[in-house]
């Protein structure tokens, strides 16, 4: 795979998959985007691969298939990207769109994160470690973030839990900040 780089005018990354979520809009004029959030996710809960993941940020999610997913089928729910524990980055929203991620969500004193923050998920859970490749793709991609959008520093890189303390627990107390961080040197 040559080096990421995200096109500024369709606000895509190159060479990764795109599959389009209707869960987005635009947003605010003149926004700034200056946080990154990493999220957790695994559909269901402690499962790995498959098509769950997908198919709720595509609003395609069955029910009937899982117990858990009659919970969260009809949530309109998107991040920008995914990283799956294999390394795959695919991505759901351009990074120039509002994707419907944080939710509720306050960062040092500001409502409604989603209006100025990127939202990466990679699939996991808050008690199992994350692949290597994961964290390797998810440093490449946030250098590539962040020089796209200077207002992204290291400080400006936080987790769910952050921006929605006592709803969100992800990405969970096994991932490594301070590897993410060091690997943004």
């Amino acid at each position: 795979m040559k080096k990421l780089e995200i096109n500024i005018d369709t606000g895509l990354l190159n060479d990764v998959l795109f599959i389009p979520s209707p869960n987005f809009d635009e947003r605010p004029l003149l926004g700034l985007i200056d946080l990154l959030i990493i999220h957790g996710i695994s559909l269901p809960p402690g499962k790995f691969g498959g098509n769950a993941i997908v198919e709720l940020f595509t609003n395609t999610l069955d029910p009937k298939v899982d117990p858990y997913f009659a919970d969260v089928a009809n949530l309109k729910v998107a991040s920008h990207l995914l990283i799956r524990r294999t390394g795959e980055i695919i991505q759901f929203v351009p990074f120039n769109k509002r994707a419907w991620h944080a939710g509720v969500s306050e960062f040092q004193g500001r409502s409604n994160c989603n209006d100025f923050s990127i939202g990466i998920e990679l699939e996991g859970t808050d008690e199992i470690p994350y692949e290597d490749i994961q964290y390797q793709q998810l440093a490449e991609v946030t250098r590539c973030l962040m020089q796209t959008y200077p207002a992204i520093t290291k400080e400006r890189i936080v987790g769910h839990s952050d921006v929605a303390p006592g709803r969100k627990t992800d990405p969970g107390v096994v991932f490594d900040w301070k590897r993410l961080y060091n690997s943004l040197d």
